[in-house]
C-alpha cells in the first residue's frame, strides 16, 4: 500500500476516532511512519514506550488530541494488556499486505488472508495481481481464486478449465506446427512454479473426472500428456456406434457423467478457430500412439459416423465409402450420401475449414469425389442398356438435358480427385481407375455409337446440319442478338468463352442464379462443323456471309472481311455500331472507364479464353478441368461487372465450340488411321481435314461447310471429321480436343442473362424446424432431428448452421458441444430432406426448472436461425 493510501486512510479513521492502533506484525511499513503527513497526530511507538507510560499520556490528554499507536508486535492477551480500556474504545487500522489484498481484490471475506499467504508466489507479480483483479468477484471462494489464479497464468480466455486446456495444449504445439507430447508449456511451468498444480488437478478431477490411477498403474502422476490421451480417447469410444475395443477401455474416463464433458471439451476445442491447428497436430500424435489405424479396419462408416476426434476416422470413412460405392454399382447411394453430407459438417473435412490446411482441403476434396462418383454410378445404372436415340433432334435434347452429366461428373470428379493428391493419400486411386474405364471404355464408345447412328446415312444430321427448333450457330445475331434489339434493347452485350462446354455452362448457370437480382437461363445452338475457333468464332458475328478466302491458307471472311484477330473481329463489328473487347481489358478498366469505354456503341462482343488457352497446349492439357472451374468463376465475375457496373439490362453468354477430354493417355485404338492425307488438304488437326474435293473415307464423316456452316457455295470446302471420339494424329497433345461432331462439341451453350428487381430474381435461404416435441433433456447425449421446409434450388439456397444448448440467462454461454448441419437437399419429398444430429451436454448442475435454449446460428453470418426452450434435468435421466 503506498504512503498516500495509508495517510488517506488513516485521516478517514482519525475523523471518527481519536486514539487508533496499529499492528504492523511483519514491520513492512515501519520504514515508512517518518513520512507520513498526518497533521496534529501524534505517534507512539508501543514497542519502544513502556504501556503505562502510554496510558498516562493518553488519559491526561486533551479530548480533541489524536494519537496513532503502532507496533510491530501482536496485540496482547488481555489479561496483560496495560492499555484494554483505551483499546476498547478505540479503532485498529490494519495495512498489512494481505488485508491489502484482500481489499483491493474486492473480497468480501477476511477468512482467505491464509489462503492468499499460500500463494504468496503468485501474487508477488503485480501484473499478475492487476490480471487477477478484473477476475475475482467479491464471495469467491478459495477453489474461485485458483481458478482464476490459473486463467492469468494460462491466458485463457475465460476463467473455465476448458479456455485453460486449450492455451496448454497450444503450449505444446511450437509456430511451425509441430506438436510435442513431452513439451513443458511454458504456462504450465509457471503453474507449478506457483504451486498451483495441485488446485489445477483438483478441477481436472472435478470436472473430467480425471484420477491417473485409474489406469491401473501404481504411483502414477497425473500430467497433461496422460490427460489429453484419456480426453481424445473418451471421445472417440462415446462416440463410436460400437462396443469399446479392448485394447482402448482402460484409457476411457470412468465417470459416465464427468466423460460426457471430455466431448464437449474435444468438440469445442476443435471448432474454435483460433486453437483448433493445436487439436490436429496433437490429435494425429496421438492417433499415432495408440496404433489408431490398425483398430479402425474393422469400423464401418456407420459405426463412425459421429466420430469426430481423429482425422484417421475420416479416411476410413473414405475407403469404406469408396468400396461400397463400387460396389454398389450406382445402386442404393442414399445411405451413401447421408454419410458423406454427416461427415462434410464434421470437423475434418467442413466446408468452412476448407482453406485451412492441406489436409483439411484434401478430405473435403475426397468427399467431393465420393459424391460425384456416386452420382456417375447412378446415372449410369439408370443407362445401363447403353444409348438409343429415335434420331437428331431426339440425340441433341436428351444431351442437352440429361446425358451431358456423364461429362459434368466425370469433370468434378477428377477435379476433387486431383485436389487429393499433394496429400499423398493413395485412397481414390482404385476409383480414379473404375471412373476412367467407366467414362472412356463404356460412356464415350456408348455415346459415339448411338450419336454416329443419327449422324450418318442420307437422312442423318449430317447430310441437313440442322435440328428443328434449335438454332445454328452461324446464325446467331439474327435469331438471338437481333430480337433484343427489335424488342427495345439499347445495347447488347456478348460474352463469349473459347471452349465453353455446354456442361461447364450449365454450372455457371447454376451459380449465377444463386444471386440475387441476376436471372440466367439456358438454351443452346448446333455449332458450325467443322468445330474450331476460327470459323467458330466468325459464326458468331453479325454477318450476310461466311466464306473461306481463297488460297493456301483457309482464312474465315465475314461479309468479305478477314475476322481472325480481335482487331479484324472490332472492325467488322464497328460496321454494326459494335465494338470488340478482351474481357480482362475490359475488367481492367472498372466502373467509371467502363462505362466511357461502351457508351457510344450498341453492341458489345466480349471475348474470354482459359479453356482453349490451357487445354490445347500439350504442356498443360492436362490442367483442362481446373481452367473450367476458372472459367466457371471468372465468368460469373466478368457478368457481375457488366451488369451491375455498366449498367447492362441483357448479356448472352455463349462458345464458338465445346471440347473432348479424357484423363488417360490415348492408344494406338483412338487414332482414326489416314494413310496419307487426301490430295486438296489445306489444314489438318487432329479432329479435322479442309480441303477442296477431298472425296470420301471410310473411316471419317465428311462433308461441306456451305451445309455445316453456312458458307458461300463459291467460299465453302470439304472437311474430314474422326468418327466418334478418335484422333487423326496425337501430335500436339491429343486428351484435349475439338472439331468434329460429337455432342461435347457441337452442343452449344447459349445462356441470356438479365438484372431483374422482381421477385423471382431474389435468392433465400432454405427454411428449418424442429421435428416433434422436445422440450426436456434428460441424458447426456441428446438426438435431435430437423427437417428442410422447402427444396434447395437455385434460388433456395442451401444453408450450414451451428447448434448447441445455451443458457439465456448467462450470455446465451453454451451448455453443451457445438455441432454442425448443412442443409442442402434438392430433393421434393420431404422424408429426404431430414437430418439429425447428437447434442452432447456438459455435466454439471442444471437446474431442472430452468429454460435453456436450443439455439440454431448460421454458420457463416452467425444469424440466428432457430431459437427453442428447452429444459435439462441430467439428475432425472441418471436416476433411471
Amino acid at each position: 500500500m503506498s504512503t498516500n493510501r495509508i495517510q488517506d486512510a488513516l485521516k478517514a479513521m482519525f475523523d471518527q476516532q481519536s486514539v487508533v492502533f496499529w499492528h504492523d506484525l511483519d514491520a513492512e511499513f515501519e520504514s515508512e511512519l517518518d513520512q507520513l503527513q498526518l497533521g496534529e497526530v501524534k505517534l507512539v511507538k508501543l514497542d519502544e514506550t513502556p504501556a503505562l507510560r502510554i496510558k498516562l499520556d493518553l488519559e491526561r490528554a486533551p479530548a480533541s488530541q489524536r494519537w496513532l499507536v503502532y507496533s510491530t508486535q501482536p496485540e496482547p492477551l488481555p489479561a496483560k494488556d496495560w492499555l484494554l480500556g483505551i483499546r476498547l474504545r478505540s479503532k485498529s487500522f490494519r495495512a498489512d499486505s494481505m488485508s491489502i489484498l484482500l481489499e483491493d481484490l474486492g473480497l468480501a471475506t477476511q477468512s482467505l488472508r491464509q489462503h492468499l499467504k499460500e500463494r504468496a508466489k503468485f501474487l508477488r507479480a503485480k501484473d499478475r495481481v492487476e490480471r487477477l483483479k478484473r477476475l475475482v468477484l467479491p464471495h469467491d471462494t478459495a477453489a474461485d481464486l485458483d481458478r482464476k489464479m490459473l486463467t492469468v497464468l494460462t491466458r485463457a480466455d475465460q476463467a473455465e478449465l476448458f479456455s485453460m486446456l486449450q492455451r496448454l495444449y497450444a503450449g505444446m504445439v511450437d509456430g511451425n506446427g509441430n506438436a510435442d507430447l513431452a513439451a513443458m508449456p511454458k504456462a504450465w511451468q509457471d503453474i507449478v512454479a506457483n504451486d498451483l498444480a495441485p488446485a489445477f488437478w483438483e478441477l481436472v478431477a472435478a470436472q473430467l473426472g480425471y484420477k491417473p490411477e485409474h489406469s491401473g498403474t501404481s504411483g502414477a502422476e497425473p500430467s497433461l500428456r496422460d490427460l489429453l490421451l484419456r480426453i481424445l480417447v473418451t471421445d472417440y469410444c462415446r462416440t463410436l456406434d460400437a462396443p469399446v475395443p479392448q485394447q482402448l477401455a482402460h484409457l476411457v474416463l470412468p465417470d459416465r457423467g464427468l466423460a460426457a464433458n471430455a466431448s464437449v471439451f474435444a468438440a469445442r476445442w476443435r471448432s474454435d478457430m483460433s486453437h483448433f491447428a493445436s487439436y490436429d497436430a496433437l490429435a494425429q500424435l496421438i492417433a499415432h500412439e495408440l496404433d489408431l489405424q490398425s483398430l479402425l479396419a474393422s469400423q464401418t462408416a456407420e459405426q463412425l459416423a459421429e466420430c469426430m476426434t481423429f482425422e484417421q476416422v475420416e479416411l476410413r470413412v473414405v475407403q469404406d465409402l469408396k468400396q461400397r460405392i463400387v460396389a454398389g454399382a450406382g445402386a442404393n447411394m442414399d445411405a451413401v450420401h447421408a454419410l458423406i453430407a454427416r461427415r462434410r459438417d464434421g470437423h475434418w473435412a467442413n466446408a468452412l475449414l476448407a482453406g485451412a490446411n492441406d489436409h483439411t482441403q484434401a478430405l473435403a476434396a475426397c468427399y467431393d469425389a465420393l459424391t460425384a462418383a456416386a452420382q456417375f454410378f447412378s446415372l449410369k445404372a439408370q443407362h445401363a442398356a447403353g444409348f438409343s436415340f429415335s434420331g437428331a433432334a431426339d440425340a441433341f435434347t436428351r444431351y442437352r438435358e440429361e446425358l451431358f452429366r456423364f461429362d459434368q461428373l466425370y469433370r468434378h470428379f477428377h477435379t476433387a480427385a486431383d485436389a487429393v493428391e499433394p496429400a499423398g493419400w493413395a485412397v481414390l486411386h482404385g476409383l480414379r481407375e473404375t471412373i476412367e474405364q467407366m467414362y472412356s471404355g463404356w460412356f464415350m464408345p456408348q455415346l459415339s455409337s448411338a450419336w454416329g447412328q443419327v449422324v450418318e446415312g442420307p437422312q442423318g444430321l449430317l447430310a441437313h446440319w440442322a435440328v428443328p427448333e434449335v438454332s445454328p450457330q452461324q446464325r446467331f445475331f439474327d435469331l438471338e442478338v437481333q430480337p433484343l434489339f427489335d424488342r427495345g434493347a439499347k445495347r447488347v452485350f456478348v460474352l463469349i468463352s473459347d471452349a465453353l462446354r455446354f456442361e461447364v455452362a450449365h454450372e455457371l448457370v447454376q451459380l449465377t442464379n444463386s444471386k440475387s437480382r441476376l436471372k440466367a437461363s439456358m438454351n443452346s445452338m448446333l455449332g458450325v462443323l467443322p468445330s474450331y475457333t476460327a470459323l467458330g468464332m466468325a459464326a458468331l458475328l453479325p454477318h450476310q456471309s461466311l466464306a473461306y478466302k481463297d488460297g493456301a491458307n483457309p482464312d474465315v471472311l465475314a461479309d468479305g472481311q478477314l475476322v481472325a484477330t480481335l482487331e479484324q473481329r472490332d472492325q467488322h463489328l464497328a460496321r454494326f455500331g459494335g465494338m470488340a473487347i478482351k474481357a480482362e481489358d475490359l475488367l481492367a478498366l472498372g466502373k467509371e472507364k467502363g462505362r466511357a469505354k461502351v457508351k457510344d456503341h450498341r453492341l458489345v462482343y466480349v471475348y474470354h479464353d482459359r479453356i482453349d488457352m490451357i487445354g490445347d497446349k500439350q504442356a498443360s492439357e492436362t490442367k483442362t478441368f481446373e481452367a473450367a472451374a476458372q472459367t466457371v468463376q471468372e465468368l460469373s465475375q466478368l457478368l457481375s461487372f457488366i451488369l451491375n457496373s455498366l449498367n447492362a439490362s441483357t448479356v448472352l453468354v455463349t462458345a464458338d465450340h465445346g471440347f473432348i477430354y479424357q484423363e488417360s493417355p490415348l492408344e494406338e485404338a483412338d487414332k482414326a488411321k489416314l494413310v496419307d492425307k487426301p490430295v486438296g488438304t489445306v489444314k489438318d488437326k487432329k479432329r479435322y481435314l479442309l480441303g477442296r474435293q477431298l472425296g470420301i473415307d471410310s473411316k471419317a464423316w465428311s462433308g461441306n461447310t456451305a451445309t455445316t456452316a453456312g458458307t458461300a457455295a463459291e467460299g465453302s470446302l470439304d472437311f474430314w471429321v474422326p468418327k466418334g471420339a478418335s484422333r487423326f494424329h496425337f501430335a500436339g497433345g491429343a486428351r484435349f480436343v475439338h472439331g468434329s461432331a460429337m455432342p461435347q462439341e457441337v452442343v452449344i451453350p447459349l445462356i441470356t442473362v438479365r438484372s431483374t428487381e422482381s421477385d423471382e430474381a431474389k435468392t433465400k435461404y432454405v427454411s428449418i424446424s424442429l421435428l416433434g416435441t422436445v422440450s426436456k433433456v434428460v441424458t447426456s447425449t441428446q438426438r435431435f432431428e430437423f427437417i428442410q421446409t422447402d427444396a434447395a434450388s437455385e434460388r433456395v439456397l442451401a444453408r450450414t448452421v451451428v447448434l448447441a444448448l445455451r443458457d439465456p440467462q448467462n450470455e446465451d454461454k453454451a451448455v453443451s458441444d457445438e455441432q454442425t448441419l448443412t442443409f442442402d437437399s434438392t430433393s421434393q419429398l420431404l422424408d429426404e430432406r431430414k437430418r439429425s444430429v447428437f447434442l452432447t451436454v456438459l455435466a454439471g448442475a442444471h437446474d431442472p426448472h430452468k429454460h435453456y435454449d436450443l439455439v440454431m446460428r448460421d454458420a457463416v453470418t452467425k444469424v440466428e436461425v432457430l431459437r427453442l426452450p428447452i429444459k435439462v434435468d441430467l439428475a432425472f435421466g441418471n436416476d433411471f
